[in-house]
Protein backbone atom coordinates (compact mmCIF):
# COMPACT_ATOMS: atom_id res chain seq x y z
CA UNK A 1 0.00 0.00 0.00
CA UNK A 2 1.71 3.64 -0.86
CA UNK A 3 2.07 6.09 1.86
CA UNK A 4 0.38 9.12 1.44
CA UNK A 5 2.55 12.44 1.89
CA UNK A 6 2.08 14.39 4.88
CA UNK A 7 0.13 17.79 4.64
CA UNK A 8 2.47 20.95 5.27
CA UNK A 9 1.89 22.40 8.45
CA UNK A 10 -0.94 25.54 8.03
CA UNK A 11 0.55 28.85 8.08
CA UNK A 12 -1.48 32.45 7.96
CA UNK A 13 -0.07 34.83 5.26
CA UNK A 14 -0.82 38.03 6.14
CA UNK A 15 -1.43 41.48 4.14
CA UNK A 16 1.65 43.80 3.97
CA UNK A 17 0.26 47.03 5.95
CA UNK A 18 -0.76 49.74 3.07
CA UNK A 19 0.38 53.13 3.62
CA UNK A 20 -2.47 55.48 2.57
CA UNK A 21 -1.84 58.97 0.68
CA UNK A 22 -2.52 62.00 3.50
CA UNK A 23 -4.95 64.40 2.23
CA UNK A 24 -4.08 67.78 0.77
CA UNK A 25 -5.34 69.56 3.54
CA UNK A 26 -6.36 68.95 7.49
CA UNK A 27 -9.07 67.24 8.21
CA UNK A 28 -11.18 66.39 11.47
CA UNK A 29 -11.59 62.61 12.80
CA UNK A 30 -14.66 62.45 10.79
CA UNK A 31 -13.36 63.48 7.53
CA UNK A 32 -10.29 61.88 8.06
CA UNK A 33 -11.91 58.22 8.50
CA UNK A 34 -13.72 59.17 5.40
CA UNK A 35 -10.41 59.74 3.95
CA UNK A 36 -8.96 56.52 5.40
CA UNK A 37 -11.90 54.35 3.93
CA UNK A 38 -12.69 55.65 0.94
CA UNK A 39 -8.79 55.47 -0.19
CA UNK A 40 -8.51 52.15 1.46
CA UNK A 41 -10.79 50.66 -1.07
CA UNK A 42 -10.53 53.27 -4.34
CA UNK A 43 -6.88 54.75 -4.17
CA UNK A 44 -7.79 57.97 -5.67
CA UNK A 45 -4.99 60.09 -7.03
CA UNK A 46 -5.73 62.32 -9.77
CA UNK A 47 -5.70 65.79 -8.87
CA UNK A 48 -9.47 66.16 -9.35
CA UNK A 49 -10.56 63.05 -7.58
CA UNK A 50 -8.19 63.97 -4.88
CA UNK A 51 -10.37 67.51 -4.96
CA UNK A 52 -13.50 66.23 -4.78
CA UNK A 53 -12.91 63.52 -2.31
CA UNK A 54 -11.39 66.15 0.41
CA UNK A 55 -13.94 68.34 0.28
CA UNK A 56 -16.82 65.20 0.63
CA UNK A 57 -14.60 64.44 3.63
CA UNK A 58 -14.79 68.61 4.47
CA UNK A 59 -18.10 68.54 4.48
CA UNK A 60 -18.49 65.05 6.60
CA UNK A 61 -16.80 67.01 9.39
CA UNK A 62 -19.22 69.89 8.96
CA UNK A 63 -21.87 67.75 9.17
CA UNK A 64 -20.95 65.81 12.15
CA UNK A 65 -20.53 69.15 13.70
CA UNK A 66 -24.10 70.48 13.46
CA UNK A 67 -25.04 67.27 14.21
CA UNK A 68 -23.46 67.70 17.60
CA UNK A 69 -25.41 70.98 17.93
CA UNK A 70 -28.53 69.71 16.94
CA UNK A 71 -28.20 67.03 19.31
CA UNK A 72 -27.21 69.51 22.28
CA UNK A 73 -29.72 72.29 21.49
CA UNK A 74 -32.54 69.84 20.37
CA UNK A 75 -34.53 69.02 16.97
CA UNK A 76 -36.49 71.80 18.05
CA UNK A 77 -35.87 75.22 19.64
CA UNK A 78 -38.42 77.50 20.67
CA UNK A 79 -38.23 81.36 19.74
CA UNK A 80 -38.38 83.96 22.48
CA UNK A 81 -42.28 83.95 22.47
CA UNK A 82 -42.34 80.15 22.71
CA UNK A 83 -42.99 79.19 19.32
CA UNK A 84 -41.41 76.01 18.70
CA UNK A 85 -39.62 75.60 15.35
CA UNK A 86 -36.80 73.17 13.65
CA UNK A 87 -33.67 73.96 14.63
CA UNK A 88 -32.10 75.90 12.03
CA UNK A 89 -28.80 73.69 11.61
CA UNK A 90 -30.57 71.20 10.42
CA UNK A 91 -31.28 72.13 6.90
CA UNK A 92 -27.27 72.72 6.93
CA UNK A 93 -26.63 69.11 8.04
CA UNK A 94 -28.46 67.98 5.24
CA UNK A 95 -27.17 69.76 2.60
CA UNK A 96 -23.92 68.61 3.65
CA UNK A 97 -24.81 65.19 3.69
CA UNK A 98 -26.00 65.59 0.20
CA UNK A 99 -23.42 66.97 -0.77
CA UNK A 100 -21.29 64.26 0.70
CA UNK A 101 -23.20 61.65 -1.24
CA UNK A 102 -23.52 63.67 -5.09
CA UNK A 103 -19.73 63.62 -4.70
CA UNK A 104 -19.17 60.04 -4.08
CA UNK A 105 -21.49 59.24 -6.70
CA UNK A 106 -19.66 61.55 -8.95
CA UNK A 107 -16.45 59.58 -7.98
CA UNK A 108 -18.00 56.28 -8.71
CA UNK A 109 -17.32 55.41 -5.44
CA UNK A 110 -20.72 53.81 -4.73
CA UNK A 111 -20.95 51.62 -7.69
CA UNK A 112 -17.79 49.00 -7.15
CA UNK A 113 -14.49 48.77 -5.46
CA UNK A 114 -11.47 49.12 -7.53
CA UNK A 115 -9.23 47.41 -5.20
CA UNK A 116 -11.27 44.96 -3.71
CA UNK A 117 -12.48 43.93 -0.18
CA UNK A 118 -9.55 43.04 2.79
Amino acid sequence: MAKTPEKPPFSLVTALPVELPDPPRPLGAHGRQLWDRVQGEYRITDCGGVELLVQACSAEDRAENLAAAITRDGDVIYSRTGVPRTHPAVKDELACRAFIVRTLERLGISIEAVIGPH
